[in-house]
């Protein structure tokens, strides 16, 4: 519907939006070739994804978060918070 309102036709926005979606299973098909040289790294990748996600949740869908001029602040306390609670979890078991 973005396409479609940025002043293309039907048929452009429709033929748009399923290139943009012809490229997942390729990549999903590149990951499963690739999946045994990947596993050792895949913790690492997993918790990057992780981290990313929290930042995004923080930054963009929490609005107080990313009010005021200190906008940054809320969200290196939440990251510091997190972090916290991790090392106590696993400390305390």
């Amino acid at each position: 519907m973005g396409v479609r309102a940025a002043g293309n036709t039907r048929w452009r926005s429709f033929l748009i939006g399923s290139l943009s979606g012809a490229v997942e299973p390729v990549g999903g098909l590149v990951i499963v070739l690739l999946a045994s040289l990947m596993t050792p790294a895949l913790p690492y990748l997993l918790a990057f994804a992780a981290g990313a996600m929290l930042y995004v949740v923080v930054e963009e869908l929490i609005p107080e978060a990313s009010e005021g001029e200190h906008s940054n602040h809320s969200t290196l306390g939440f990251a510091i918070g997190f972090v916290l609670m991790m090392v106590l979890d696993v400390v305390m078991g």
